[in-house]
């Protein structure tokens, strides 16, 4: 393909938008990046360089073999990536974390993306939907939309682009409940449209119990809002737990921790309170803790679950968490190549999908890139496999996830399909990560994507 060739363009100019339009043009195939800033900026951006790093300058651990989002680097550095290449000529001394000099890094995106001979920058903003005539469109746009393209989003997909408080329940990895306290039953053995009866798991608290777990909430750490996020509402019916528990000692035995329709298995008799988990994914390996978003400390969130019967041992694939964001709906309204089932000629990738962080951002966009660029060039595009990070990732977003709780998520091996054996704890990861890589292997070799 030569720069004559139609160009893809694309909207947005963070990680996904930059990881995207080096694929594409890696790939021979011209594209148009779109940036809004410096014409119109936003409330948490400084600068207006391409894949500015807004908060953090950690990109978290590089430990490829036991931990997922060190797998996710080791898996965007085999598939060329310009992101994680421009990280590691960045990086800084963090320990066993991947941590880079913010500027440096940056810079180092922009100067090579406008180096590339079929890369153009366009410093403007897309108010609404993209021009007709643009047949092949990667919408990269991040958690501060503008706010025209996501009305226009969501008056499209018939969808809420939610532009509020999300509000996010802390997740828990199933192995790390402890099922000898904790139970399967629905209130009053009510089965759902899915379900069987016994569709969650029941942690009990007795009083004395109970009253400390409420007491720990209102006397937590939390976090404070970002100067930007104080004008935004929350939305309806997602108040932070300990919001509800400042209201009185009891509400939320009336509310989130009701223990009405359940009987305990041990001891016959209704609990005092209960905590109930909800499968998260389709695999079942990870549980949401119904009604639990908070602004709590992460610290305090962890010490403070871990006091609740049969989370004693919990570990977390996700803590709890209410913060402003824009992102769609994704396992309901996109297909398995990141395209708008509504309008196709559209893509999503980065944070507006609903994935949480720099990493999985930029892998997003890496998968997005790959997807329109073997569409120009005639090929049909293929998904990683899920048992890869990158792939876990997007069947997560693309459906893996519970369209009705569906939340912004880190990479983590919770979302990848078991491995076969009774491996646990470093064993298991070691075996999910050689899995993926190997797996990997197989993805790349018959499209191979330049990247240089």
């Amino acid at each position: 393909m030569t720069s004559s060739a139609k160009p893809i363009h694309i909207v947005g100019g963070g990680l996904a938008g930059s990881e995207a339009a080096w694929q594409i043009a890696s790939a021979g195939v011209p594209v148009v990046l779109h940036e809004m800033r410096p014409v119109r900026g936003t409330e948490a951006h400084l600068t207006d360089s391409l894949a500015e790093l807004v908060c953090s300058n950690s990109f978290r651990s590089d430990d490829a073999a036991n931990n997922a989002v060190g797998l996710l680097h080791e898996e965007m550095r085999r598939a060329g990536s310009l992101i994680m290449r421009a990280a590691d000529a960045h990086k800084l001394p963090a320990g066993g974390a991947l941590a880079v000099d913010r500027h440096g890094f940056s810079a180092a995106v922009q100067q090579t993306l406008l180096a590339h001979p079929l890369v153009e920058l366009r410093r403007e903003e897309i108010a609404g939907l993209p021009p007709a005539d643009w047949d092949s469109v990667i919408v990269a746009t991040g958690p501060l939309t503008s706010p025209a393209l996501a009305e226009a989003i969501r008056s499209l997909s018939g969808e809420e682009a939610l532009a509020f408080f999300d509000a996010i329940a802390p997740i828990v990895h199933h192995e790390s409940i402890d099922l000898s306290i904790a139970w399967k039953q629905s209130r009053y053995d009510k089965s759902g449209p899915a379900g069987d009866g016994a569709d969650y798991l029941n942690c009990p608290l007795n009083k004395e119990e109970y009253e400390a777990f409420v007491a720990g909430l209102l006397a937590g750490d939390k976090t404070e809002f970002k100067e930007w996020e104080h004008n935004t509402p929350y939305f309806n019916g997602c108040q932070p737990i300990e919001v509800i528990a400042a209201s009185g000692p009891q509400t939320l035995r009336f509310g989130p921790m009701k223990p009405v329709g359940l009987r305990d298995p041990r001891t016959g008799h209704r609990p005092w309170a209960v905590v109930q988990l909800r499968q998260d994914n389709a695999l079942g390996t990870l549980w949401n803790i119904v009604g639990f978003q908070t602004k709590l400390k992460h610290g305090e969130q962890t010490r403070l679950f871990r006091t609740i019967p049969g989370l004693q041992g919990a570990e977390f694939a996700r803590l709890g968490g209410l913060h402003r964001n824009t992102f769609l709906n994704s396992p309901r309204l996109l297909d398995a190549t990141l395209r708008l089932k509504a309008m196709p000629r559209l893509r999503f990738a980065g944070q507006i999908t609903g994935c949480e962080g720099y990493v999985e951002s930029a892998a997003v966009g890496l998968l997005t890139g790959r997807f329109a660029a073997a569409e120009r060039l005639g090929l049909a595009p293929a998904p990683p496999p899920a048992t890869t990070a990158m792939g876990a990732l997007l069947s997560h977003i693309t459906g893996g996830a519970d369209a009705t709780t569906f939340q912004p998520m880190n990479v983590n091996f919770g979302l990848f399909p078991p491995i076969e054996g009774t491996l646990r704890g470093k064993e298991r990861k070691q075996a999910l990560s050689a899995r993926a890589l190997s797996d990997l292997e197989g993805w790349l070799q018959p499209r191979p994507l330049a990247a240089e």
